[in-house]
């Protein structure tokens, strides 16, 4: 006789049974783990025969696994958690609201009043030209958002032709097919993720390509490279430019005062939407709401997610500017675009309270005026380690270069070979030792909880150097450096 396929077996139940008694079988949920989920972005052979780590609590800046082991989470889980981890009152108010409204869409001329009241809010706290919010499941799904808008913004103002969307190579915005389409990845390109009507320019790392330059006049070069590719596909067939403030999943690339302003003034010369993506760099990750406010730039529609709800519960959307609002409000009709989750009403309370507690713990104006300068002072001070070339922060985003021989002028530093995985070999040492810090070829990379105090700023810096030493013994083993 075989087996109900609908009875679960005994070991699975005994599995769910010790989960909810916080007793945890690593070995066995590795194995459901290998046998059932697929994870994003991930070599799944490998990670079968490696094993996953298994995350199961979280509290402030720190996580622990199924094995005890405590961990100062460097990332933010995925740049998301700004608030901290364990805030209870997020929790009640996602509760609440699952108890008065768990669902409702807000199709066929409906809402609910979280939605509503997130959306006045998000234009409170944004710059004056954001009147009006779309809300998606995702940062992805609001830069495919963004491509449909744009595009129907262009066909209503009859410019059928404005279709192309510029960004820059090595930027991230998502991993639909339009998402991924927007970035800069050639491995994603090479997997089905590229689609007409899009065009890429170079990414504004004064690291990479401003030998012989000052920061600021590789800025005002860097820029021109968007004139040049809008004079290069003929500025009537633009239609927008995207880019984040600082680019994140790219190598927190940093870019020169000057840049922003110069791109700023391109895309007014050529009536080009300006499109910033903030999915990283909004809520205060930068010290500032959104980055762009930092970078002195008035863009036509923002892309928000991450930040918005701490990661609590997934939320998204776009901030739509009165420019390209006002158009598809007032010519457009139908407006044929959203998701069955559009302004979920548990997303959107998360959201609500999230965003308390960012205005009365101040965390904004902390990462602004305290803890981001002094994670700047402490972080920066990580350049006299011999193996750190550069190093430099912003906000509470940050990013160091591993380098084989240090030298005065920082584009003169000798660098690993790329098939070393130097920094794969780094990251390795951080999670071994209680720390997450994430690696982008040879550059380590962090962007810890706003509620991080000096002290815990301590404690990071104290364990990426200890981190930073075990690296460079084992390389100097290996014979990689002497």
């Amino acid at each position: 006789m075989t087996a109900n396929p609908m009875v679960p077996s005994a070991a699975l139940v005994a599995s769910v049974k010790a989960a909810t008694h916080d007793v945890y079988d690593t070995a066995e949920i590795q194995r459901q783990d290998a046998a059932h989920y697929m994870h994003p972005f991930t070599d799944h052979k490998a990670l079968g025969e490696r094993g996953v780590r298994v995350m199961v609590r979280g509290d402030g800046i720190y996580l622990w696994d199924s094995e005890g082991n405590k961990i100062l989470d460097g990332m933010s889980g995925l740049w998301c958690v700004n608030v901290g981890y364990g805030r209870t009152s997020i929790s009640d108010a996602v509760y609440r609201q699952m108890q008065t409204l768990s669902f409702y869409n807000s199709f066929f001329n409906t809402t609910n009043v979280p939605a509503t009241r997130l959306a006045a809010l998000l234009v409170e706290i944004s710059p004056p030209q954001f009147n009006h919010v779309f809300f998606t499941g995702s940062g992805s799904e609001a830069n495919d958002t963004n491509l449909r808008m744009v595009r129907r913004y262009w066909d209503l103002k009859g410019f059928p032709n404005r279709h192309t969307i510029i960004s820059r190579y090595n930027a991230y915005h998502g991993s639909t097919v339009a998402g991924a389409a927007l970035g800069g990845m050639a491995g994603m390109h090479e997997q089905g993720g590229m689609i007409p009507g899009i065009e890429h320019i170079g990414q504004p790392n004064y690291l990479e390509n401003g030998s012989g330059m000052s920061a600021d006049e590789f800025g005002i070069v860097a820029a021109g490279w968007l004139e040049t590719k809008i004079l290069e596909v003929g500025a009537d067939k633009v239609a927008a430019f995207i880019g984040e403030p600082v680019q994140g999943a790219g190598g927190v690339i940093i870019p020169p005062a000057t840049y922003w302003p110069e791109i700023e003034r391109i895309c007014d010369k050529y009536d080009v939407l300006l499109i910033a993506d903030e999915v990283i760099c909004g809520f205060g990750r930068l010290g500032t709401w959104f980055g762009s406010e930092l970078m002195q730039i008035k863009p036509d529609l923002i892309t928000f997610a991450k930040g918005v709800t701490s990661g609590y519960v997934p939320l998204g959307g776009v901030l739509v500017g009165d420019r390209v609002a006002d158009v598809l409000i007032e010519e457009g009709g139908d407006f044929n675009h959203g998701f069955t989750y559009s302004g979920h009403p548990v997303a959107c309370a998360a959201a609500l309270e999230n965003i308390r507690i960012l205005i009365d713990e101040r965390l904004v104006q902390q990462v602004a005026q305290d803890t981001g300068p002094y994670l700047k002072e402490k972080f920066e001070a990580l350049m006299d380690h011999p193996l750190v070339g550069y190093a430099d922060t912003c906000g509470f985003v940050a990013g160091l270069n591993l380098v084989r021989k240090k030298a005065e002028a920082v584009h003169d530093c000798e660098f690993f070979e790329p098939d070393h995985g130097v920094g794969m070999l780094c990251r390795g040492y951080m999670f071994a030792n209680g720390i997450i810090m994430r690696a982008v070829g040879d550059r380590m990379i962090i962007a810890p909880p706003l509620v991080m105090t000096r002290a815990q700023i301590d404690e990071m810096i104290f364990k990426i150097r200890y981190c930073l030493e075990a690296t460079l013994i084992d390389l100097q083993q290996r014979g990689w450096v002497v």
